[in-house]
């Protein structure tokens, strides 16, 4: 077999950097596209989901050819609740494309994403990206850049970084800031002068170590990661080195390697390529496959643990079964054991109840994007308020804290300061960038629950703001939670127009006229601090119909459409949020009034014994 240079890369940074349309260039300009085909953009963001959000929520490979080397390019997520992919994927690339943009210089998550890099031993490559904004300060960013490095302990390698500038969504990359190329060909040419290819080891023992999972509904589960020595074949037995410590025997069943965006099935590959193997149906992450006969296990891959858990119950609501195909609780079991397979930040626990399962994640992004694929995918399913993951560390009960980094006009920072003091945050440092002023906040994680909607309110939907984990702290105290009670519909039917007109006068309502209600259903947020019941089905008497002109004044305020993400931060811990295909409602645990009544004496006789 020829020996092929290969070096594999990583583009890293923070959300909306620029990750995605890089690759995009990548893939343009290295002609794996036919001049007739029709290319999108952000080409490796496939997922339903990633188009409509914007983000990268898997790390998917590709590669290109230039020159005489064969460059594999893993596309990374930026967001923090998606950390445990970056890290493992850091582990098979021979450098790193750190991107940051030409206006915001390093945030939080390229910092987490950096050090990562940094600790694996690899020498980044800097680009400074979107240098066509009107607010573009690359040398500042640059010093920005230089004093993160030394602040993560960079090694004098690694501080000697090649400095590149592009506007990535044109397709350009340049030696300086006033460079006149209209290609990126200065990121390949530093690419391969910066970067070694790897080491021709195809001699030596085989060894392969499992990155990624996937799964394929016609081949079973995949594993994907990279062979650091030898050759891997297809069709042949190995040993296969487990977490624990144990070993097993696997026979491979077919070989992938990526070819531009394709999977192309081979007979064999050489040491320093990523691949993706079939056959082996209890691969997991971190497993290493090696000569049969002849373990030799390489180190393990940590993946990190989960810091918000939230329970998934069978919908038992009175429109239950009106919209979903799947309902039962061996339906959400089978779906979940699914995930489980690909999804490895994810854990899944049985309860006390057959109906609920308590599933853990890396934060509400990683929980919600779970469950709005279920929703998708046809399910019914109820779920509760996220609670945090404690730990104990040294006997002491800790929770897990993020640090929060907010960009807001500075007229509303006043407000954001004070509401996230009250959350139990403490304040680490605050600067102002032009009209804006950037603060920076160590808040626990129970804190930040909900704080979302509040935070968009507050600032006119005018701010910013990102979070990563930090660590974790002593017990912060008791937190506050939502200040305003919930407009509780205590009747089943058709939303009426006369009924909703005289409701909104005492809060904000979250359903229109003609909504299907049912008694226990919250349909709006009240103005008080108490929870209201209301009958939003009642309607005008047929006997004053003709008795005043008032009808033509009955105009209804648009109601607040709630979101998946914005209805599991709205609701309190006695609170359901009801996710269907078709709708998502906001209920209370207990339907009737007489059952919540009943609930919170109970929970008083408790908390008066304890």
């Amino acid at each position: 077999m020829d020996y092929q240079k290969i070096i594999n890369i990583a583009v890293i940074a923070h959300v909306d950097a620029g990750k995605s349309t890089l690759v995009d260039a990548f893939l343009k300009q290295s002609h794996v596209f036919k001049d007739n085909e029709k290319v999108v953009d952000c080409i490796m963001d496939s997922n339903d989901l990633e188009r409509e959000r914007g983000i990268t929520i898997y790390s998917k490979n590709c590669s290109v050819t230039y020159k005489d080397y064969k460059i594999n390019i893993v596309d990374t997520p930026g967001h923090a609740d998606f950390s445990s992919e970056v890290e493992r994927i850091i582990k098979t690339v021979d450098t790193v494309i750190l991107l940051v943009d030409s206006a915001e210089g390093p945030m939080p998550q390229t910092r987490f994403v950096l050090q990562k890099s940094l600790e694996a031993g690899l020498r980044p490559i800097l680009l400074i990206n979107k240098m066509d904004k009107q607010d573009a300060r690359a040398n500042e960013v640059i010093d920005e850049v230089y004093e993160l490095f030394l602040e993560l302990n960079a090694t004098d390698d690694q501080l000697d970084f090649p400095i590149l500038f592009g506007k990535a969504r044109e397709g350009i990359v340049h030696y300086e800031q006033d460079g006149t190329n209209e290609d990126i060909v200065p990121l390949f040419e530093t690419i391969i002068h910066h970067t070694q290819a790897y080491p021709n080891l195809i001699d030596e023992p085989v060894q392969m170590q499992i990155s990624a999972l996937a799964y394929d509904d016609y081949i079973g589960r995949l594993g994907i990661g990279r062979v650091y020595k030898g050759t891997l074949k297809a069709a042949t037995s190995y040993t296969v080195c487990n977490a624990d410590g144990s070993a097993h025997q696997g026979k491979t069943n077919q070989i992938f390697i990526y070819k531009g965006l394709s999977r192309i099935p081979v007979e064999e590959i050489q040491c320093g390529e990523i691949c993706m193997i079939s056959g082996i149906p209890d691969i997991n992450i971190g497993d290493t496959i090696c000569p049969q006969g002849a373990p030799d296990p390489m180190p393990m891959l940590k993946i990190e643990e989960p810091t918000l858990s939230m329970n998934f119950m069978v919908n038992d609501s009175p429109f239950a079964g009106q919209a979903g195909k799947f309902v039962t609780s061996r339906n959400i079991r089978e779906r979940l054991d699914k995930e489980l397979e690909v999804n490895v930040g994810l854990r899944v626990e049985d309860t006390d109840s057959t109906d609920t399962f308590k599933v853990s994640g890396r934060g509400e992004l990683h929980l919600t994007i779970l469950l709005e694929q279920m929703r998708r995918e046809g399910f019914e399913i109820a779920v509760s308020r996220p609670e945090v993951i404690m730990k104990k560390i040294d006997g002491v009960t800790c929770e897990p804290i993020e640090e929060v980094v907010i960009d807001v006009p500075t007229e509303y920072s006043g407000s954001v300061i004070s509401a996230l003091n009250v959350r139990k945050g403490i304040l680490s440092d605050m600067e102002e960038i032009g009209t804006y002023t950037r603060i920076t906040y160590k808040c626990p994680t129970r804190g930040l629950i909900g704080f979302r909607s509040d935070f968009i309110n507050m600032t006119h939907g005018e701010g910013t703001m990102v979070q990563r984990l930090d660590g974790y702290e002593p017990f912060k105290g008791e937190i506050p939670q939502r200040e305003n009670g919930a407009l509780i519909s205590t009747e089943t039917g058709s939303a009426m127009t006369y009924a909703l007109w005289n409701i909104q006068e005492r809060g904000q309502l979250f359903i229109g006229a003609q909504t299907p209600v049912y008694e226990g259903m919250i349909i709006g947020v009240s103005a008080k601090n108490m929870d209201m019941g209301v009958n939003p089905i009642k309607n005008k008497k047929m006997t004053a119909v003709r008795s005043t002109g008032n009808d033509e004044a009955m105009k209804l305020v648009p109601p607040r459409i709630m979101s998946l993400e914005a209805a599991i931060e709205f609701i309190n811990d006695d609170e359901l949020v009801e996710i269907t295909p078709e709708d998502i409602r906001i209920r209370k645990k207990y339907l009737t009034e007489i059952d919540r009544r009943r609930h919170a004496r109970e929970i008083g006789k408790i908390e008066s014994e304890m």
